[in-house]
């Protein structure tokens, strides 16, 4: 059942692995100018989005596609200053990732192996160790992982803290102390002009962990230095930080643009695994006759005396037989429903024994087939027909005999939780530039384009598909870990930002030919 449901068509004749970037003419034109804004010491601050990352790391190649490091290239050419990156020159053979005193802790970028039709890590063992530290402030401060609150704690870069998970490695590689913030680091450039891009990872993370997390807006929690890693922001706290970072990013006189929070149903991390990729096809390996077979027999011993016993119980409606004539839904575990475990053992146990009959009350109390208004997980992919740990035969399939479990999904309620924070957050941001007139770059909006398509100056229409084959793997704007932009998509969020500057601070600021630049790395083997 390996990853049958999901692949990738055949890649021959893309040559995406090699492509460079065409810049437009960098030459100072007289039309061109920096309008109210001044550019002349450049500063970001963020999270991944902000840093580079794409295909699942922070690589040497990867970074220079840093929607601030091409904001600062189009800064140039109107009297912006030197712009600095945290180096990657550690990362000599281009492949991402971290070790820390010399064990790895994040894996290398993701490529498309032609061989194996898919993506994976990029074979190689990462030379960034994180304990070479630069203690340096630099001009793009993105740290991958950093929530809000997080630019404003003190010991994020300790390195002494990465072991014990109390530290981002990411940003002790470059901390100027122990004790040094983000945001004062980002300060002592003396910023003249900034980009706010933060809040993405407060609400993000529980998603990405298929809901594993507290909604802290229903503890209402207001202490950020007690909330897990997976832990959506309370919405008031976010307010608070993120005015303070304002405050402080303007306190000088600085101007800037602020971009919104995104929401996760645009991007492909939750768009790309259907809920009902069961059909008879990949049930039987490709062979439709034996899956035929399977569903008749799954019918028989497992989802028939299910439905039967949960109509029983008033929750027919969980479970439906599987059809031969379409795709099916997966089966996954719903904790917003009432627990059945009890009238399901009761249920099983004249023919299955009391045994038994408890573990098939246990597995399916709370189980269902996913509907359209469900989301499954891109990492959720690879463990659908796997076995669960401990689960023997006949139950033994992830999302087919199995329910596919909380950290697989995003449920409706979930899915609301996030969106409603989201909404929240992107009214503090609106708000909080509002008061200090800056410029909003609404990322929200741009993203949710990408689902129905975003036509660009050029014409083309980009959109946030990359699954569907050869047809639009060159117009899909996200890299392959489903959450970041790949350069292309890098290219089409510093357009929208100079769009931005260019009507909020009166400026005229060139902006990218997003097609040069390249889009996925395809290699004929790992």
């Amino acid at each position: 059942m390996k990853n049958k449901f999901i692949y990738f068509a055949v890649l021959a004749a893309l040559g995406f692995a090699s492509c460079e970037p065409e810049f437009e003419n960098e030459v100072t034109n007289a039309s061109y100018s920096a309008g109210e804004a001044d550019f002349s010491t450049y500063v970001a601050v963020g999270n991944s989005l902000t840093a580079g990352y794409m295909d699942g790391t922070v690589s040497r190649g990867g970074q220079m596609y840093s929607y601030p490091n091409l904001l600062a290239q189009k800064f140039a050419v109107v009297g912006g200053g030197a712009f600095e990156q945290p180096s990657y020159a550690d990362d000599v053979n281009n492949l991402g990732g971290l070790t820390l005193g010399g064990m790895q802790i994040a894996g290398t970028r993701l490529v498309i192996d032609f061989s194996a039709g898919g993506p994976e890590p990029i074979a190689g063992t990462p030379t960034i160790e994180v304990s070479n530290l630069q203690a340096k402030a630099y001009n793009n401060m993105g740290v991958p992982g950093a929530k809000s609150f997080h630019l404003l704690a003190p010991g994020y870069g300790n390195l002494a803290g990465v072991a014990l998970g109390q530290a981002n490695p990411y940003f002790v590689r470059h901390a100027t102390s122990p004790t040094a913030t983000v945001l004062g680091d980002a300060m002592s450039k003396n910023p003249t002009f900034f980009t706010n891009w933060i809040g993405a990872n407060d609400v993000l993370a529980f998603a990405t962990s298929g809901g594993v997390g507290v909604d802290h807006n229903v503890t209402g929690n207001l202490d950020p230095s007690t909330y897990g890693g997976n832990d959506i922001t309370n919405t008031n706290v976010f307010a608070s930080v993120y005015s303070s970072i304002v405050n402080t990013l303007t306190s000088n006189g600085a101007k800037g643009v602020v971009a919104t929070v995104p929401s996760v149903t645009a991007i492909p991390f939750f768009t790309t695994v259907p809920y009902n990729p069961l059909t008879s096809s990949v049930l039987g390996g490709g062979n439709t006759a034996v899956g035929d077979a399977t569903i008749a027999q799954l019918n028989a011993q497992l989802y028939g005396p299910l439905k039967q016993a949960l109509t029983a119980f008033g929750a027919g409606s969980r479970i439906n037989l599987l059809s031969t004539t379409g795709g099916n839904p997966l089966l996954i575990k719903d904790e917003s429903l009432t627990n059945l475990s009890a009238q399901l053992t009761a249920a099983f146990t004249p023919s299955l024994g009391a045994p038994t009959a408890a573990f098939y009350g246990s597995v399916f109390g709370q189980a269902r087939q996913a509907t359209a208004q469900d989301l499954v997980l891109l990492t959720t992919r690879s463990a659908i027909g796997t076995a669960p740990v401990g689960v023997p035969a006949p139950l033994d399939k992830y999302g087919i005999t199995y329910p596919l479990e909380d950290k697989h999904i995003l449920i409706p309620t979930e899915k609301t939780a996030i969106a409603d924070a989201t909404t929240e957050y992107n009214n503090a941001i609106r708000a909080i530039a509002a008061s200090k007139g800056l410029a909003v770059a609404d990322m929200n909006a741009i993203m949710n384009r990408l689902v129905s398509g975003l036509r660009l100056e050029d014409g083309q229409i980009y959109t946030a598909n990359y699954f569907a084959g050869t047809s639009n793997i060159s117009t899909v704007l996200f890299s392959l870990d489903g959450v970041h932009p790949n350069p292309r998509g890098y290219a089409v969020i510093a357009n929208e930002i100079i769009k931005v500057i260019n009507m909020h601070y009166k400026a005229k600021l060139p902006i990218y030919e997003v097609g040069g630049f390249p889009g996925v790395t395809i290699l004929g083997s790992n």
